[in-house]
């Protein structure tokens, strides 16, 4: 078996939330096909992911916030049938179809199965192809395309399943992580350290953020050399003294240059000196362990060879 896990499950490429949206199943496909016809794939094992079990999502949503959009899903399932609408709306931009509920509890899962197989040795590390994407998602709602917060639920079960005593969670999508902020700010054992555009959507990071927060707000334009720069001064050294035990990385690629979605200026190479960077601190400190989850990246063809560039890396291939 190949030291790299590459998670996915057929029910992400069921959840869409109507024509034209940016974050649609497509995203997946271009993914695949780009690991196919560049060989990648032939360094990976790939598995498909079951179901989270509710009670591990409860570690970082509330109970009550699961139940209503659980809810939800029934209720548009059954006013589909009725003739009703295909969609149910929770704002402006984020909506769920019949399929889900399924595709938020199989990408969870993916993150989940995962974090088992890492640490377990079987896996040294992991690359979850999974959407919904979660990093917006907070402990009580939903927002910015995301309904359960992937990275957020895994680094708790690391944490609360695994015993592990610290666990760092890296994002580098071009939006500040506002859901996993939410659920982990404040926990001595996660460090989060991230950067992303400000002022931007979601419009948050800035304000007194917890003593576990590395927050990064950088303006638009911000390229490659400057976000490396910012990375080794300030991300490094918190990580190396920290010594986390497991990193997550939520894995978004839309500060890409080419990324409509941002106004960054990141490339393949840059995304491919990160993933090394983080490679080489969880080598130090963790054995390696690392979990990566897909989250941001809207322009097909760069969001592709981005994740062909971050998951060579992980694979060293």
């Amino acid at each position: 078996m190949s030291k790299t896990g590459y998670y996915t499950h057929p029910m992400c490429m069921k959840h869409e939330m109507g024509e034209g949206h940016p974050e649609c199943p497509e995203r997946l496909s271009a993914i695949q096909d780009r690991l196919l016809i560049s060989g990648v794939d032939i360094g990976l094992t790939a598995i498909e992911a079951s179901e989270a079990p509710l009670a591990d999502i409860e570690l970082a949503h509330d109970r009550m916030y699961i139940a209503s959009l659980r809810g939800l899903s029934d209720q548009l399932v059954e006013d589909m049938a009725a003739g009703g609408p295909a969609y149910g709306h929770l704002d402006s931009d984020t909506h769920i179809n019949s399929y889900t509920w399924k595709a938020a509890l199989a990408s969870a899962g993916a993150a989940v199965a995962a974090t088992d197989a890492v640490i377990s040795g079987e896996l040294a590390n992991a690359f979850c192809a999974i959407r919904p994407p979660g990093h917006h998602a907070s402990r009580s709602h939903a927002s910015g395309f995301c309904f359960f917060n992937n990275v957020a639920i895994a680094a708790k079960y690391a944490l609360e399943r695994h015993g592990l005593k610290r666990v760092a969670v890296v994002d580098f999508d071009v939006h500040h992580g506002n859901g996993t902020e939410d659920i982990l700010s404040g926990d001595e054992r996660v460090l989060m350290v991230s950067f992303f555009q400000h002022p931007f959507y979601p419009h948050s990071g800035t304000e007194h953020p917890a003593f576990n927060m590395l927050n990064i707000p950088v303006p638009a334009y911000t390229k490659g050399m400057e976000v490396r720069e910012l990375i080794e001064t300030h991300w490094v050294p918190r990580l190396e003294e920290f010594k986390p035990e497991m990193i997550f990385i939520s894995a978004g690629f839309d500060a890409h240059r080419e990324d409509d979605m941002g106004q960054m200026g990141l490339t393949e190479q840059d995304y491919s000196w990160i993933t090394y960077r983080i490679r080489e601190i969880a080598a130090r400190h963790a054995q390696g362990r690392i979990v990566s989850c897909l989250e941001g990246g809207y322009d097909l063809s760069a969001l592709s060879r981005s994740v062909e560039a971050h998951v060579r890396v992980l694979a060293d291939i």
